[in-house]
């Protein structure tokens, strides 16, 4: 005889029930409230970014060198583009943003909080001016470029520049490129040796008496190195590497003699030394250095010697045209020409 069957009571299976739809509760809560979620979080967005000018000064920080129309609309789809341009009048009257000029269009940049209290007061076409003479730096700019880069007219660009320059905020400085013509930098700004001629130039003339008494001096400095070496009675070849020197070494000549009233850098000197190459009465070889020796660059060292020729060249060799650096640039009427050239002039009297 089987055991009789026992029948399951009501509240007992709704206790299952209850049991079995515990954990599903328990899972739908974060479902539901990650559905609410993005509504927040786009009140949040909405609240933020109603402000266009707050927006358009977020877009200036994350893209430095300045920010198109295109990007702002595509950046603030929900602002219509009226807003948009009240906004950006608004930032550029209040000496907030800095209005360029690219092959793009306009750019639009964050300035610079010294540069906006400079030009406080000053409305956008003597804004956009100044901003172009400063995107030129040291070389500077000429009128004819400010024109065309700003579209403004001749006539109101010539009363910008005088404006700027009654409140010190540029300068015009006369380069040697173009004597008549003169180059627009910032005030404080010391010009490019490109304009000025560095130091071989005074008030745009060419100092040739104190490019000979250099020339002369280092020379004399590299026979000097050449002749110990040569009374030292070593081997030929430690001779010859003992009677080179860095440039460095001349450079150091030169300033202890204090011959010069300017400052001479290295790249002067070599540029002296350079013409004592084409002379012919200088070698110059480039050695590999140790990082941090004095003198080298990029892990080179150029180093030089007197030479004399065993025999001398006949006057068809030479002839200074076909060794001359600046052959090209060379024209009757121009800085350099045949008639002032001095080694147009040995050369004849040869």
């Amino acid at each position: 005889m089987s055991a009789p069957r026992v029948r399951t009571s009501e509240p007992r299976a709704a206790e299952k029930r209850n049991v079995g739809t515990e954990p599903l509760r328990r899972q739908a809560g974060p479902l539901l409230h990650s559905f609410k979620r993005p509504q927040l979080s786009q009140t949040v967005r909405n609240n933020t970014y109603d402000d266009p000018m707050t927006r358009i000064i977020e877009l200036c920080h994350q893209f430095p060198h300045g920010i198109t129309d295109q990007v702002i609309q595509n950046e603030m789809p929900h602002i219509e583009a009226q807003q948009r341009a009240v906004a950006i009048n608004r930032l550029l009257s209040m000496g907030q943003l800095d209005l360029l000029r690219s092959n793009t269009g306009l750019l639009y940049r964050i300035k610079d909080s010294q540069n906006a209290g400079k030009m406080k007061g000053s409305d956008n076409q003597e804004k956009l001016v100044y901003q172009i003479i400063e995107d030129a730096g040291n070389k500077g700019i000429w009128s004819r470029d400010i024109r065309y880069k700003s579209n403004l007219p001749l006539t109101e660009i010539n009363k910008i520049l005088k404006n700027l320059e009654s409140k010190k905020l540029i300068k015009a400085v006369k380069s040697v490129a173009a004597s008549k013509k003169k180059v627009y930098m910032l005030y404080n700004l010391q010009p490019d040796r490109s304009v000025t001629g560095g130091a071989w130039y005074s008030d745009q003339d060419f100092e040739s008496e104190f490019v000979e008494v250099l020339n002369q001096q280092c020379f004399k400095f590299l026979q000097s190195k050449a002749e110990t070496a040569r009374e030292s009675k070593q081997n030929p070849m430690i001779q010859r590497n003992s009677s080179f020197a860095s440039s460095h070494e001349v450079w150091k000549y030169i300033c202890e003699l204090g011959i010069s009233k300017v400052e001479l850098s290295m790249e002067d000197i070599e540029t002296i030394l350079n013409t004592l190459i084409y002379d012919g009465k200088v070698e110059m070889t480039i050695i590999a250095a140790k990082e941090g020796t004095v003198g080298s660059v990029d892990g080179h060292m150029k180093l030089y010697r007197a030479v004399n020729p065993i025999i001398p060249p006949t006057g068809l060799v030479r002839a200074p045209c076909g060794l001359c650096p600046v052959f090209d640039d060379c024209h009757e009427g121009g800085e350099i020409s045949p008639s002032n050239c001095i080694y147009m002039t040995e050369w004849l009297e040869f």
